[in-house]
C-alpha cells in the first residue's frame, strides 16, 4: 500500500472547512482512493436522504452505479443491511448469499463481482451511509485493509457532519438534500453530454469533473450551465 498516498488521502478528505465544499466530488475521491489503496475493483457510495432512504451519491464506475441503484430498487443487499443494523457486512464469496440477496447476488455476478464488503459512514449512533467495496475475485478480505477502509468511512463522515450546529440535524439534512439535488443534475449533464459528443457515461463524468477542477468551480455548477445552455464552457471533452 502507497503509505504516501494513504496520508494524502486522509488530509484531503479531512480538508473541507470551506462553507460549500463540493459533497459529490469529495464522494467520487472516497471510491476512486479506496480502489486505488485497497485493492478493490470498484467502490459506491449511498448517503441516507431526509426520510431516511439511502440513494447513491458516488461510484467509481458506472457498472457499481447500475448495480447499487439495482440494490435500492429490489430492496436487498449488503449494502442495504450495513445501513439498517449500523455493522460492516463482508461477503467473501457471493455465491454463499444466494439465499439471502437472490436478486442481488444475481446482477452482481452479471457484472463480474464475487465479493462485497459494506461499510457503514456512522459517528457514534448515527448512520448517514454506506461505502461498498466490490471485488471482481471472490476471497477474503484483507485484514489489513479493512480497518484502512473503516477509518477512510469514518473521516469521510466526520468531514460531512462537521459544519453540524446546535440544529445539527437540520443542517445535515439540508446538505444531504442539496448533494442529492445536485447528483441528478450531474446525472442529467453526464447523459447529455455522452449523447452529443459519443462517449459512455462515464467519460462524461470525467469530462464534466476535469473542467470543475481546472476552472476551479463546483461541479454542480458546471452540470447546470452544461444543461441549461447558459455559458459556452470552452474545452468540455473527454
Amino acid at each position: 500500500m502507497n503509505e504516501q498516498l494513504l496520508a494524502q488521502t486522509f488530509v484531503e478528505l479531512a480538508d473541507n472547512l470551506v462553507a460549500d465544499f463540493d459533497v459529490i466530488d469529495f464522494l467520487r475521491l472516497l471510491t476512486d482512493r479506496c480502489v486505488g489503496m485497497l485493492g478493490a475493483s470498484a467502490a459506491g457510495v449511498l448517503l441516507a436522504d431526509r426520510d431516511g432512504d439511502l440513494r447513491v451519491m458516488a461510484a467509481s464506475d458506472e457498472q457499481v452505479r447500475l448495480l447499487e441503484l439495482f440494490q435500492l430498487q429490489s430492496d436487498e443487499g449488503p449494502c442495504l443491511d450495513c445501513f439498517r443494523t449500523g455493522t460492516p457486512v463482508a461477503v467473501a464469496d457471493l455465491r454463499t448469499e444466494t439465499a439471502r440477496w437472490p436478486r442481488f447476488v444475481a446482477r452482481a455476478q452479471l457484472h463480474g463481482f464475487g465479493a462485497v464488503q459494506a461499510l457503514p459512514l456512522r459517528l457514534r449512533d448515527e448512520v448517514v451511509g454506506a461505502l461498498n467495496l466490490f471485488r471482481a475475485v471472490p476471497g477474503p478480505f484483507d485484514p489489513v485493509g479493512t480497518p484502512i477502509a473503516q477509518a477512510l468511512a469514518d473521516v469521510a463522515t466526520i468531514s460531512l457532519l462537521q459544519q453540524r450546529s446546535t440544529q445539527r440535524t437540520t443542517v445535515l439534512n439540508e446538505q444531504l438534500q442539496a448533494a442529492l439535488n445536485s447528483r441528478v443534475l450531474i446525472e442529467q449533464a453526464k447523459g447529455k453530454l455522452a449523447e452529443r459528443q459519443g462517449i459512455d457515461m462515464e467519460e462524461a463524468f470525467t469530462a464534466l469533473r476535469g473542467y470543475a477542477r481546472s476552472h476551479n468551480r463546483r461541479l454542480s455548477d458546471v452540470a447546470r450551465a452544461f444543461i441549461e445552455d447558459t455559458e459556452p464552457l470552452a474545452g468540455l471533452t473527454p
